[in-house]
């Protein structure tokens, strides 16, 4: 029997959103195989198939889960945040946009606050941003276009398996023909990481002195001297060797994860790199863009920024939104304990945050919109499966240089799984009818 073959289907991991995939079917129009993905991205199509895939709403009774109807889940989650006094809704990064724009309606009906992952990967960037610009480009540019590429606290190899082949070291571009050789591979990071080998130039920074590390680049660059022999546990000749390679680029794309933006400096150390590239753009072109990791990270502060202004941890209990990091963030929440319900939307935060807060989660209830078992789908009062965003519904991604790029549906979801804009346009209505 021929196998059908599925081309041009768009990645839903990774903030690359490689838009090349080919997806092959077999008989019973099951998935079997998927070309030109990562080994990540492989698995995210395979899994929509896998045995373990929550298919069926579930509630918990005397401390077991039960199946429920989709319409008694939706209840009860709608009751569960009209009737709370504090409600989180977090997540959202492996939501499509038309999600998001619910999920902000459904935030101002129950005056809660509404966070993304953001908050706890590159929200410093976003606050650096705010203050200082960013003079950034898209992926496209980098490729025709860049010979110095810098990987600041990032490791592509693991995080964004083909950012390096499809955007910046081994593409052919425009005005790189020659791909691989007609660049310069920088890292700067605190170990020997896999991408750390193939470059050029290898800076090894003590863990918390990256910002040490620009402000030496950003004196050298105006001139001046510096007279220890070592900053930031890297030799100064060295540093020098870099900053002239810098000077000398064509075009330069400084790409920075977050071994920048969660070690010691936060928002400052972004700030200052943000102010290197300024300086580095009176020598050549240069730009800088965050490796933002889940596939819809950036959408969500596209979404949250068009409708309320602020690009995440939005507080809606005033009436208004109101927006300020570190009292309206996620974690922070949780941590004073002035959560009392949550409803947890493509995320798992119960695996990343810490142990402190994740107390608080279990001690409130929570609501979860998670196809698959997770510690959160765990600590959950209720469980809505949904259809997988880019496999089994269509919606809108933003790229991790904002471009926005249209998500396919190409198979269908198990019997009764919506995706997460009809569950939470569902909910919207029973927190309305329950407000009246």
């Amino acid at each position: 029997m021929p196998r059908e073959v599925i081309t041009d289907v768009v990645c839903p991991v990774c903030g690359s959103l490689c838009d090349d995939i080919s997806v092959i079917f077999g008989d019973g129009g099951r998935i079997i195989e998927v070309e030109n993905a990562c080994s990540v991205g492989a698995s995210k199509f395979l899994s929509a198939q896998s045995e373990h895939r929550l298919k069926t709403p579930l509630m918990r009774k005397n401390g077991s889960f039960v199946e429920v109807s989709l319409e008694k889940a939706v209840k009860e989650t709608a009751k569960l945040l009209a009737n709370a006094e504090r409600p989180l809704l977090y997540g959202w990064s492996n939501a499509e946009c038309d999600a998001h724009r619910v999920g902000l309606e459904l935030a101002e009906e129950v005056g809660g606050i509404i966070d993304s992952t953001t908050t706890t990967c590159h929200g410093p960037s976003v606050l650096a941003i705010q203050e200082v610009g960013c003079p950034t480009c898209t992926l496209g540019e980098v490729k025709n276009r860049a010979d110095v590429i810098i990987y600041w606290g990032a490791n592509p190899i693991h995080a964004h398996p083909r950012h390096m082949s499809r955007y910046t070291t081994f593409p052919r571009g425009f005005f790189r023909e020659k791909g691989e050789k007609d660049r310069t591979i920088i890292v700067i990071d605190v170990r020997r990481t896999d991408t750390a080998k193939l470059a050029d130039y290898f800076l090894q920074v003590k863990p918390g002195y990256d910002y040490e590390i620009v402000a030496a680049m950003r004196a050298l660059l105006k001139g001046h001297s510096i007279s220890v022999s070592e900053v930031g546990g890297v030799p100064t000749s060295k540093i020098k060797e870099v900053v002239e390679v810098m000077k000398n680029a064509g075009f330069g794309a400084l790409f920075f994860g977050m071994g920048l933006t969660m070690t010691r400096g936060k928002h400052r150390n972004i700030d200052n790199a943000i102010s290197l590239i300024a300086d580095l753009n009176s020598f050549a072109k240069w730009i800088l863009m965050p490796m933002r990791g889940h596939y819809n990270v950036s959408g969500t502060g596209e979404t949250f920024s068009w409708v309320t202004g602020y690009p995440f941890a939005i507080d809606f209990q005033r009436g208004f939104p109101y927006y300020n990091p570190g009292e309206t963030t996620a974690i922070d929440l949780l941590m004073r304990g002035e959560v009392d319900a949550a409803l947890i939307v493509a995320s798992d935060p119960v695996s990343h945050f810490p142990a402190a807060a994740v107390k608080h989660l279990t001690r409130i209830p929570v609501s979860t919109i998670e196809p698959h078992p997770t510690p959160t789908v765990e600590i959950s009062k209720i469980v809505i499966p949904p259809a997988i965003a880019g496999i089994e519904a269509e919606g809108t991604a933003y790229r991790m240089d904002h471009v926005p790029i249209r998500l396919r549906k190409i198979i269908n979801p198990p019997e009764g799984c919506l995706p997460d804009k009809e569950i939470l346009e569902m909910i919207l209505d029973e927190v309305r009818k329950i407000k009246k």
